[in-house]
């Protein structure tokens, strides 16, 4: 069983269930329902996470399982040794730094935005509300190669602001060029001139991470 056949819709919500886990982690059926059982969790987790099923066997009669969200397999999985748990484990740890490492630069980007919104006011003499519009919408075409609004609809979303479904790498992106354009809003108001800079910067600082060396110990 690959990873994806794991996991299963049911009333728009990844689950997967008792008979999928002990066929991932080649363990008997009736052990998995035992271990779900025994788990040391509160009422209330068990109540949202876990729900009492079946299933029809070879002999066509019903047999228990249990169904259970993404976070009580997890709190399940974290329990089991083997090669297959500690993969599982080291992803979840892999995903969780990373989702706070995402956090980190959605804060460095709100804070800067303030910055940035200062610079572009005091970049002309009666600033209007399409010179902010405008000038966020140059940044994100240079990142993600499209405008605010075709992301927004690419995404199906509704939302003001997009940064919160960015990848850490666009997320980043934004985050220099917006560093970079205070100081162009104010020295280079010459919309054209501006984006070539900033598309050159964007272009020179990609190609360093690309070709950065990576250290071992």
């Amino acid at each position: 069983m690959n990873d994806l056949s794991l996991v299963f819709e049911k009333q728009d919500k990844p689950m997967t269930d008792s008979l999928k886990v002990a066929e991932y982690f080649g363990k008997r059926h009736d052990h998995v329902l035992r271990d779900v059982k025994d788990l040391e969790c509160s009422d209330e987790f068990r109540l949202t996470n876990f729900g009492e099923s079946y299933y029809k066997n070879e002999q066509n009669k019903n047999q228990p399982k249990v169904n259970m969200a993404f976070d009580g397999f997890m709190f399940l999985a974290m329990g089991y040794r083997g090669k297959k748990a500690a993969q599982l484990k080291e992803a979840y740890i892999k995903e969780f730094n990373r989702m706070g490492t995402f956090i980190r630069q959605l804060d460095t980007a709100r804070l800067d935005f303030h910055d940035f919104a200062q610079a572009i006011k005091e970049a002309h003499d009666e600033p209007r509300s399409y010179y902010f519009s405008n000038e966020f919408d140059l940044i994100n075409r240079i990142v993600l190669g499209m405008s605010t609004k075709k992301f927004k609809q690419l995404n199906n979303l509704k939302e003001d602001s997009i940064r919160p479904f960015l990848t850490p790498s666009q997320l980043d992106g934004i985050i220099k060029l917006q560093r970079f354009d205070m100081g162009l809003v104010v020295t280079v108001p010459e919309y054209e001139q501006r984006k070539q800079i900033l598309s050159n910067y964007y272009t020179r600082i990609n190609r360093k991470q690309i070709q950065a060396p990576v250290h071992t110990n």
